[in-house]
């Protein structure tokens, strides 16, 4: 005997990266029963493999790709402000290179991205003499001049999770683990059956559904569309090493290469510089992996510039991701375009079916925004936007002032590391107390497993997050898993097989 329908949503969401998790708390905002399904964990693929910055796309400027940098540049500050314990300021250093870009190229275009996205807190781009001064640290003697300009570093996998915690806090169903198998249109809504981990099955209907499934988009909406789309995705992999750090100042590196692609060097983690990306076009993006030969193409253009070189041997981690660009025909992946692009399916009165081709994580917000415009004329109740001025959870600070927040924190749990609470900080926010709780000792923690890990955190993670295995953990939720030994880790994947609190499922 079939299953019946046993819900219904006005809006239904595939896919849990940013642009799922970012529509899915605008929608709920605004009003709209809304469920969010992701297959794997959320931010398990292309969102939580970036080069986790929010910035304008500097480069992009020589694509004329103007309104892409605008956009992105404004969307800056806003999530500045929104997000200041996983979103910060960071300045970088284009060490000039006259055979690859002329001066004046580069003052004019820094001077661009200066002035296209409005007013901004960030300072303005100067010139720097990298021999006499701190811009210069780790580089070659043969470095001279330079540029500084500003930007910001994002924590992408905590993005992606705070904005499905406020999406479930407004009412949102968010589901990870939880497969879309089939979906068809009938009787002017969508009837989808959905299979969580455990083989279950489930039957929804939804007024409207986005295809918000990255790598799989083309996919996804071949299957479920009576017709597939003429509208194709390209699939570039981006690929990242990680290494010992390469300088102690705290500024970033943009690096520029012969081929005109550029790379960065990030500080990352505190003890260690990330460096990428590649842009290679690539046919399997289930499991993206880094090859041998982009190795030696990142240590090759670090090198150039290092006075240290970066070898194979340095690296300690890395990894790739497959961006879902919207193939708009260039031959080269660098210049693929960044922006997104949305195809909107209901012919006849069909029940709508809106895909995203590409996009970036800076936007990710506007293009939420985008999306809720599109699909307005289906839900004429929907409210207002509301998300440019709202803080994500946890990013509600005084003056959005980390630094004050964790001297707050730190008189607060006057007998803890501050060590640990300014990792906390950086993690949760102001809402580092609900995984502190009434700790005034190490050991109200619970067990320690290795970095600024406790099984408090843990236990919060899998309770609020999502969090079901080592990886969510050590490598999305907390990135602790890159300063822990081989056994450390092992350990917190047997904690979490022995734990009853594995059974555990967020509540709002």
């Amino acid at each position: 005997m079939p299953l019946p329908y046993q819900a219904m949503y006005d809006l239904a969401i595939v896919g849990g990266g940013i642009n799922g998790a970012g529509i899915a708390r605008d929608a709920a905002g605004r009003g709209l029963k809304t469920l969010l399904v992701e297959k794997d964990d959320l931010a398990s693929h292309t969102s939580s493999w970036s080069t986790k910055l929010i910035h304008g796309g500097l480069r992009y400027l020589e694509y004329y790709e103007f309104r892409l940098v605008a956009e992105a540049l404004a969307e800056r500050e806003v999530l500045l402000h929104a997000a200041p314990h996983i979103i910060a300021p960071l300045q970088f250093v284009l060490p000039h290179e006259p055979h690859l870009r002329p001066a004046w190229m580069i003052r004019a275009g820094l001077f661009l991205y200066d002035h296209i996205g409005g007013r901004k807190s960030l300072p303005s781009s100067f010139g720097v003499d990298l021999s006499a001064s701190r811009w210069g640290a780790g580089l070659k003697n043969t470095f001279h001049r330079g540029f500084v300009y500003s930007d910001a570093r994002v924590d992408d996998a905590r993005l992606v999770v705070f904005n499905a915690i406020s999406a479930r806090e407004k009412g949102a169903d968010i589901r990870t683990h939880t497969k879309l198998i089939t979906a068809r249109r009938e009787n002017g809504c969508w009837r989808m059956t959905l299979r969580e981990a455990n083989g279950e099955t489930q039957k929804v209907s939804a007024r409207a559904l986005v295809n918000a499934s990255g790598p799989w988009v083309k996919q996804v909406q071949d299957e479920v569309s009576a017709e597939p789309t003429q509208a194709s995705v390209r699939h570039v992999k981006g690929s990242h090493i990680v290494v010992p750090r390469v300088h102690k100042e705290e500024h970033a590196y943009i690096l520029q290469n012969s081929d005109h692609r550029i790379i960065f060097v990030i500080p990352y983690q505190g003890e260690f510089s990330l460096i990428g990306t590649t842009d290679i076009t690539v046919e399997e993006y289930e499991h993206p992996e880094i090859t041998r030969e982009e190795i030696a193409y990142l240590c090759g253009i670090a090198s150039a510039y290092l006075a240290k070189p970066i070898t194979p041997g340095d690296v300690v981690w890395t990894y790739s991701g497959v961006r879902p660009l919207y193939d708009d025909g260039s031959a080269d992946p660098a210049a693929v375009t960044r922006d997104y692009v949305l195809k909107l399916d209901h012919q006849d009165g069909a029940a709508p079916l809106l895909s995203i081709f590409g996009g970036k994580i800076t936007t990710y917000r506007r293009l939420a925004e985008q999306v809720l415009r599109e699909l307005a004329p289906f839900f004429p109740e929907m409210k207002s936007p509301w998300t440019r001025t709202e803080p994500l959870p946890g990013g509600d600070m005084v003056k959005s002032d980390l630094a004050a927040f964790e001297r707050d924190l730190c008189a607060r749990y006057a007998l803890l590391d501050p060590r640990l609470l300014g990792a906390l900080a950086r993690r949760h926010g102001t809402r580092s107390s609900r995984v502190l709780g009434s700790a005034n000792t190490v050991a109200d923690l619970g067990r320690h497993f290795g970095d600024t890990l406790f099984a408090a955190e843990i236990d919060y993670l899998i309770a609020q997050e999502w969090a079901t295995g080592a990886e969510d953990i050590l490598w999305r939720r907390t990135k602790c898993g890159l300063h822990m030994t081989a056994g450390e880790r092992e350990a917190v994947s047997q904690y979490l097989r022995d734990g009853p609190v594995g059974l555990q499922k967020p509540t709002p």
